[in-house]
């Protein structure tokens, strides 16, 4: 059976958790993480030599890094609905999955690092604000990108581009700062929620 390492908590742990459910598989999950069992461990280290969650199993095949992981999972288990085949839909998909992890993720860091885990080494009100202003720059280009569609992130149809997109955006939306007012994301947030995935990993109370 698929095993995955990680916490629920984790937002990339989450990605595969909610690919896993739009697929229908089944899995074994092991929470490794802060809190958690640590993974600075020579056993953990020989599955990823980062230390970071999440990590696979699939049989004898092991894999690190989220966006990998949800892309193989769509590959190996029949999920051309939901990552197309098509090489110009794929690389729709891929582009925003890419940003996600490259650019709306470095926005906000120092952000939800100061609000939502409260590191004492993020505490400067200046650097805060700094922070704020990019994330809802990169944000106002989710909310430019959904106005357009009118649907999902990459077009008509949900697709795996939509998971780690959702999930950032439930992280902007449940962190304690300002928001701009952003209606396309309002009503794309909405329209997931008659998700199963959606429900139990994406607004599920933890950013």
């Amino acid at each position: 059976m698929l095993q995955i390492l990680g916490k629920t908590t984790s937002i990339n742990v989450r990605k595969v958790l909610w690919t896993c459910a739009e697929l229908g598989l089944s899995f074994e999950q092991e929470d490794w993480g802060a809190g958690f069992r640590t993974t600075d461990v020579a056993a953990f280290r020989a599955l990823n030599p980062n230390a970071t969650v999440p990590v696979i199993r699939d049989g004898d095949f092991v894999l690190w890094e989220s966006n990998s992981i949800i892309r193989y999972l769509a590959g190996r288990y029949r999920g051309e609905w939901l990552y197309p085949a098509d090489p110009c839909e794929r690389a729709r998909c891929d582009q925003w999955i890419d940003w996600q992890a490259s650019e709306l993720n470095r926005s906000w860091s120092y952000a939800f690092l100061a609000l939502v885990r409260h590191s004492p080494a993020h505490q400067d009100p200046r650097q805060i604000e700094l922070s704020r202003v990019n994330w809802a720059k990169h944000m106002a280009i989710v909310e430019q990108q959904l106005a357009h569609t009118g649907a999902f992130i990459a077009g008509e149809a949900f697709s795996l581009a939509d998971i780690p997109i959702a999930l950032s955006a439930n992280r902007w939306l449940e962190t304690p700062l300002q928001h701009d007012d952003f209606p396309a994301l309002a009503a794309y947030m909405t329209r997931l929620a008659g998700r199963d995935g959606y429900r139990e990993y994406c607004r599920n109370g933890t950013p």
